[in-house]
């Protein structure tokens, strides 16, 4: 007899009042998010591998780091280079392998995974993350706990594409930030530059129109809210940053081939592109300490 195992791991359906959604193992991606049945995020087809970084999880750092080349604790390191296009290693080292389930019940799932030192990151660490649909929506909690001797550099995020159902250009974002960051050719953040005055300034709410955005965004202070809004129907799509998400990476899409531009990824993380050599809000975790972020998305259906 012959199994055939499916890309995305195996699938585990979560549901709470009106919300739906399914988290699958390899991973630990969210592949869906629905409210009364329409969508919330725009996930992987069921059960093929995540293109796109669609609802993968970021760990241990969010976006790129540049060469794969970084310095801590007064040694060198060199990262495989999983863009290797551009040059990058990027979102970290846990979006292709297969997650444990530690627990899963009708509206709540944990997955686990222990992070084994390597080449480029020689640094132990057990990750988890925790999956929980309540009446306010889908609360994310990405922890990491350092079980290894030395202090290990570390960041987080999860890479939603949040989407109303329309492009993007005909929405409006509300985005509570007050600075911004930009990026070369091949995804390096220069450093933070407020947002006023700027086509980046999204904190009064305006239509992204024909804006190219994979940028990231700083100043996020916990508790705000940032809204993907269609202004015909008033269906809406927010993200609401609970603990540690200083930052938010906005992506309009506008690289991927066939799905260009129909929905927005609003990445929480906690720090910028290449933290692990500029050192903005990178995470020195030491040994025994945990690191949490948290997050909620909710979602409004319209009329």
């Amino acid at each position: 007899m012959c199994f055939v195992r499916a890309a995305a791991g195996l699938p585990l359906p979560l549901s709470h009042g009106p919300y739906e959604a399914e988290v699958v193992t390899v991973g630990a991606c969210l592949r869906t998010l629905t409210r009364d049945g329409v969508d919330l995020v725009a996930g992987s087809e069921p059960g093929e591998m995540c293109r796109s970084a669609r609802g993968a999880v970021l760990m241990p750092w969010p976006n790129r780091v540049a060469d794969g080349a970084y310095d801590f604790g007064g040694r060198s390191y060199q990262l495989p280079l999983s863009e290797p296009a551009k040059h990058n290693a990027i979102h970290g080292l846990a979006h292709w392998v297969a997650w444990e389930v530690a627990e899963h019940t009708t509206d709540h799932v944990v997955l686990t995974y222990e992070l084994q030192p390597q080449t480029g990151y020689p640094f132990a660490l057990d990750l988890q993350v925790d999956y929980r649909l309540g009446d306010d929506g889908l609360t994310t909690t990405l922890s990491a706990t350092n079980v290894g001797p030395d202090t290990a550099p570390y960041g987080a995020g999860l890479h939603p594409y949040l989407t109303v159902g329309r492009r993007v250009d005909e929405c409006l974002l509300t985005l509570p930030a007050s600075t911004w960051c930009p990026m070369s050719e091949r995804g390096h953040a220069s450093p933070a530059q407020p947002v006023d005055g700027t086509a980046y300034d999204f904190r009064a709410g305006r239509a992204i129109g024909d804006l190219v955005l994979d940028h990231p965004f700083g100043g996020v202070a916990d508790g705000a809210t940032a809204t993907l809004l269609d202004p015909d129907t008033g269906r809406s799509v927010s993200l609401t940053g609970r603990q540690g998400i200083g930052w938010l990476h906005v992506f309009t899409g506008d690289t991927i081939k066939g799905r260009e531009r129909e929905a927005l990824a609003v990445e929480p993380t906690t720090a910028p592109p290449g933290a692990f050599n500029s050192g903005v809000d990178l995470v020195a975790l030491e040994p025994g300490d945990t690191h949490r972020a948290i997050f909620t998305i909710a979602g409004v259906t319209g009329s």
